[in-house]
């Protein structure tokens, strides 16, 4: 097997949306998993959301357009990279009361805060944190 088709073998076995460049370090050295790792973002099968981070991806059947193909979208995506970072996050008030039941208001889009350390850009679709 060729590295590319283990890369891509692993991907599609994942349970997982996000993945680092580091995940594929058992597969091959660092400059050649990013080779890969390029070609599926130029075949459209990831999309690069940050330094070292992609996520899988999906043509949207109405514009066609590539999305993030987990279930929860953007917002999810950009959590399960944060988690799989291992940054601590906080949702702002309106959310959390949101994701508490303490409120009926569903906001637009969940407000993730991160600290002050965290300085990466992550970007998903229209959605990004930490982008200055």
């Amino acid at each position: 097997m060729t590295i590319a088709s283990k890369v891509k073998t692993r991907i599609n076995r994942s349970k997982r949306y996000v993945f680092a460049r580091a995940d594929f370090t058992d597969i091959a050295g660092y400059d050649q998993v990013g080779r890969v790792l390029k070609k599926l973002v130029d075949a459209g099968d990831l999309l690069r959301i940050g330094y070292g981070l992609y996520t899988k991806a999906r043509k949207n059947r109405i514009t066609g357009k590539l999305m993030p193909a987990s279930p929860a979208g953007a917002d999810g995506v950009i959590l399960e990279a944060i988690k799989k970072l291992g940054i601590d996050y906080k949702f702002d008030e309106f959310s959390q009361r949101s994701i508490d039941g303490d409120s009926l208001q569903i906001p637009a889009s969940f407000q993730i805060i991160t600290n002050n350390r965290f300085k990466r850009k992550i970007v998903v679709s229209n959605r990004a944190i930490n982008a200055n």
